[in-house]
């Protein structure tokens, strides 16, 4: 059974990747707009923004989590068009494990996603981008940024499914892009005003990109790594299940 579910899911994957390859407008876009964003901060705004350190330090942690706000449109987008062409409605008459599609789908985002955050981060090494951190720092981060990706891409194929059109799709990722904005991915949470600075403070991207920054610098991260864990775990159930009750109540037409 196992197998049969790996099987049909990697064939899925290797379907939506060869999709997104085509797509090559679209992929370079995904690719590259984190590293134009990267730059735009470092060397537009970072001059005035004071970190306690150099900005580009600070800031390349952010950058991987926008990687996964840009990367979610896609992924919404891409479901959304399965679902109007009825591409899905296809695969469910298919002798095949029922929800390979969406997991083909997420699995194909997160190995897109990794690979934007891969190429952000070595433009920000030739930048000037010096963790202090050693192999297990390293790995600890990967396996954060991996679960965050993992969580945001189920969140984005249960939008893709209950969007009327891929249009829709992607204009319902926008919160998921902009969250990262307003956490410390790129200024420090306490130079916001009050009003702003408590949600600033409580939404999950914050306790993600200061885990991440801690573990990358080498410094202590405190309760902020179990804080990470467990938003990223919680969105990737309540992403799971709620792409899973839609896809159900879609077979049940």
């Amino acid at each position: 059974m196992i197998a049969h579910v790996v099987t049909d899911t990697a064939v899925m994957f290797r379907r939506c990747a060869r999709h997104t390859l085509r797509s090559r407008d679209t992929l370079i876009i995904s690719l590259l707009m984190p590293v134009l964003v990267m730059m735009l901060f470092t060397y537009v705004f970072g001059g005035a923004i004071d970190v306690g350190g150099p900005y580009l330090d600070y800031v390349v942690p952010g950058i991987m989590l926008l990687c996964t706000g840009f990367g979610s449109s896609i992924t919404a987008t891409s479901v959304s068009t399965d679902m109007t062409r009825g591409s899905i409605d296809r695969f469910r008459t298919l002798p095949m494990f029922k929800q390979a599609v969406l997991a083909g789908h997420v699995a194909e985002g997160v190995v897109r996603n990794l690979a934007a955050i891969a190429i952000a981060l070595a433009v920000a090494l030739v930048l000037g981008y010096r963790p202090h951190t050693g192999v297990v720092g390293w790995l600890s981060a990967f396996a954060l940024i991996t679960l965050f990706v993992l969580a945001i891409s189920w969140i984005a194929v249960a939008l893709g499914l209950v969007a009327k059109n891929p249009e829709a799709a992607g204009g319902l990722t926008y919160a998921i892009m902009f969250i990262p904005y307003i956490s410390s991915a790129f200024v420090q949470t306490s130079t916001m005003p009050g009003w702003l600075r408590g949600f600033a403070e409580y939404q999950p991207a914050t306790p993600v990109v200061d885990t991440v920054r801690g573990l990358l610098d080498a410094t202590d991260t405190g309760h902020d790594a179990a804080v990470a864990v467990f938003w990223c775990v919680g969105l990737a159930v309540i992403g799971f299940a709620g792409a899973s009750a839609v896809f159900g109540r879609l077979a049940h037409r």
